[in-house]
């Protein structure tokens, strides 16, 4: 067992939501590194329950997206539970995915504008409110790590390739590290002594990630181009089972945790090792839903 505990991604969905408090205190009680909530549902009430129910527990959101409320609401928001969880929030905010802007039907600038004037906005809003968590930006490429280093506290990648983790965290100054700049990237994670039953559920959770052109243009500069490429054929002849095809086993072991338990281990003593502070894994199941994979989750790491 790795004596480097990862973070967990916890999400809340109709019907199940008092059970995913409960899940949230049993993370603490195993000894996890932190949990932390991707945009899907209300991130930040699940943040307030979690506050509530755990007591050293670190936690926050992975990315709440900017166009869903006002700045000032947020900052609001966020110093609240701040002050209520005694300092361990984090709140990670970023400018989402194009389809979730074309839901909100929302108008937009540059992403890059538009997180740094957003930022602004809360600090200023934060002072009033007793001080903001510390503040870190959804990133992939490597602009927006730039401006992480510039106006924020840290940086948060989802899906990230760990081949391209050595020239992203070379854009964060060493100093800037060593003194706590939070470095977190979800890892969609899947245990199961069957590899390929796990990477095709792995598969399944990228597909949507690979329609999205930031994402194949961030992993065209990693070095999947052909990959990439592959990709969009499929996707302009509406060929579904060609994106999956495309999807190759260097590529989703690259971003992704597929296999046995004592796999999924190494992989993510792996991640630390490349300099990722935080893996927040993701956990699914490739017989089950979100219960049964965080039983496996939480078996991977009783050992």
């Amino acid at each position: 067992m790795t004596d480097r505990m990862p973070a967990l991604s916890l999400a809340a969905v109709a019907g199940r939501r008092q059970a995913t408090v409960e899940l949230a205190a049993e993370v603490e009680r195993r000894g996890f590194s932190g949990i932390y909530c991707p945009s899907m549902g209300d991130a930040m009430g699940l943040c307030l329950s979690i506050a509530h129910v755990t007591k050293t527990l670190h936690f926050g959101t992975s990315v709440q997206p900017i166009y869903l409320q006002h700045p000032i609401t947020l900052a609001n928001q966020a110093a609240y539970i701040n002050e209520i969880a005694g300092g361990r929030f984090h709140l990670g905010i970023g400018v989402t995915h194009g389809p979730v802007i074309k839901r909100l039907g929302v108008e937009t600038g540059k992403p890059l504008a538009d997180i740094r004037e957003y930022v602004e906005s809360m600090a200023a809003t934060g002072e009033q409110q007793g001080g903001l968590p510390p503040i870190t930006l959804a990133t992939l490429r490597d602009k927006m790590v730039a401006l992480s280093v510039e106006i924020a506290d840290g940086a948060v990648w989802a899906n990230a390739s760990r081949s391209r983790m050595a020239h992203s965290l070379a854009l964060i100054p060493e100093d800037r590290k060593a003194a706590g700049f939070y470095i977190g990237n979800m890892i969609p994670t899947v245990i199961d002594d069957d590899i390929t039953a796990a990477r095709n559920r792995n598969r399944k959770t990228l597909q949507g990630y690979v329609a999205l052109p930031n994402y194949r243009n961030y992993w065209k500069a990693a070095g999947y181009e052909e990959e990439m490429t592959a990709v969009e054929t499929a996707i302009a002849a509406k060929d579904s089972e060609g994106i999956f095809k495309a999807m190759t086993d260097q590529w989703l072991d690259d971003c992704t945790l597929s296999g046995p338990a004592g796999r999924i281990r190494d992989e993510v003593e792996a991640w630390f090792d490349a300099g990722v502070s935080t893996p927040i894994l993701v956990p699914s199941s490739a017989s089950g839903g979100q219960i049964k994979a965080f039983e496996e989750m939480f078996a991977l790491f009783a050992d």
